[in-house]
């Protein structure tokens, strides 16, 4: 069973290793891998928000912009015509082709992944060492 857990605008995904009796995760929707684990719920929350913090923190020590889960912003590449159908029909809607894609998006999204994406909150954390590994890699390669 995965479960997803928030933080700071992060997500990340947990699974149970039974075998070594233990919760580990990953944060999800970035590159750079950003991984934590715990005995317990509680303490894989709290390794997981501590390996967020710590990622911010080696960015901004490094020097380096933090990547962020999810701009926004969406390239799609689709043909010409396609381009042109939308395109049209968001004129006559008198809307921008940006509104109606998104609007085409949202359909595509079950609703109770919408409800959790809403609703994330925000958890205050405490640091103990030891509890995060990060490694900024854009290309996603394991350390």
């Amino acid at each position: 069973m995965t479960k997803q857990m928030q933080y700071n605008g992060y997500t990340g995904i947990v699974e149970v290793d039974v075998e070594a009796g233990i919760l580990f995760g990953r944060v999800i929707g970035v590159r750079d891998v950003i991984t934590f684990q715990g005995g317990t719920v509680e303490e894989a929350r709290r390794s997981f928000q501590e390996s967020v913090d710590f990622y911010l923190e080696s960015c901004a020590a490094d020097g380096d912009e933090p990547e962020k889960p999810y701009s926004g912003t969406i390239i799609v590449r689709t043909r010409p015509e396609v381009h042109r159908a939308l395109a049209l029909e968001a004129e006559l809607r008198g809307e921008s082709l940006n509104k109606l894609a998104e609007q085409a998006l949202l359909q595509a999204i079950p609703p109770q992944v919408a409800a959790k994406s809403a609703t994330a909150s925000k958890i205050k954390q405490n640091k103990p060492p030891g509890r995060s590994d990060v490694d900024k890699r854009r290309d996603g390669s394991k350390p």
